[in-house]
């Protein structure tokens, strides 16, 4: 009697790596912490400006405040992409370094098939990560705000794309973990280029001297959701004969339209990455 061999159906895979991604208890810490961390630093940094508004002797005193940029505070959300990126990375490397990925090939042999699995997975749990720290940062903030009469709701201007772009930030953040780590397969090696290519690599092209160097930034992933968050028809209060918050117009900015094609563009880009560089290295 011959033995014959069940092929892996796509909807078991899926199953298969949502189990060993809960299975790690790192994953329930990480994203925890990432969540209260990130909401924490919007919540402060909204109620430390309620209390400078409220000590404020007349309106004119003021210091320029945008509710919308506050409810995003740039830090919050650098922490949350290196969160979601390193969780993403580790859903790779984290096979190689145990040797688990050994036996996960054995049973499946279609590479090409267990990183898209992967890629299911890590997309649906870091885009609901990312819209419940998007939309509690929000509604937090707006509801402090509402105290000075500044709040903002989710049919303001550009709300409702700030809030998506901000819980879309994790997945695409995720999915560009999960291919360095395919690429370079060590825990230590693959964090610091996620933090690298996430954050510091928009901060090293903000010149705006040569338009190729700003050109190189507005191509990256935080300065696309930075365009995507701030809108200058936001309410903000300012003091007279000072410059806005935003400060002075900005040469080459990014449009709204360029921002998403660099989210998408990201994302393509990193699942085609793990796919080929797995199947490839693995034969």
């Amino acid at each position: 009697m011959t033995a014959t061999r069940t092929r892996a159906r796509f909807r078991d895979l899926v199953a298969a790596e949502w189990i060993k991604l809960w299975s790690l208890r790192s994953t329930y810490g990480v994203l925890a912490a990432g969540a209260l961390i990130c909401v924490g630093i919007t919540t402060n940094s909204a109620r430390s400006n309620v209390a400078l508004i409220a000590r404020s002797a007349s309106p004119l005193q003021r210091i320029g405040i945008d509710p919308m940029i506050a409810a995003f505070a740039q830090e919050a959300f650098q922490i949350l992409g290196i969160v979601a990126g390193s969780v993403g990375a580790i859903m790779i490397f984290g096979e190689y370094t145990s040797g688990l990925i050994r036996t996960t090939f054995t049973a499946v042999p279609a590479r090409r098939s267990v990183v898209l699995a992967k890629v299911v997975v890590m997309t649906a749990v870091m885009t609901a990560f990312g819209g419940l720290v998007s939309a509690t940062s929000f509604g937090v903030t707006q509801a402090i705000y509402h105290q000075e009469h500044i709040g903002l709701s989710i049919t303001a201007p550009g709300a409702l794309r700030a809030v998506a772009a901000s819980a879309l930030l994790a997945p695409v953040c995720a999915l560009v973990g999960m291919a360095l780590g395919a690429l370079i397969r060590h825990a230590a090696g693959t964090i610091v280029a996620a933090i690298g290519v996430l954050v510091l690599a928009p901060a090293l092209f903000q010149g705006e001297t040569y338009r190729w160097v700003k050109e190189i930034g507005n191509a990256m992933v935080y300065s696309a959701w930075r365009a995507l968050v701030e809108n200058p028809a936001h309410q903000i209060l300012t003091v007279p004969g000072r410059p806005s918050p935003g400060g002075p117009t900005e040469k080459y900015p990014v449009t709204i339209t360029e921002a998403w094609i660099v989210f998408t563009a990201w994302t393509v880009a990193a699942v085609v990455t793990a796919v080929v560089t797995v199947n490839r290295r693995d034969p």
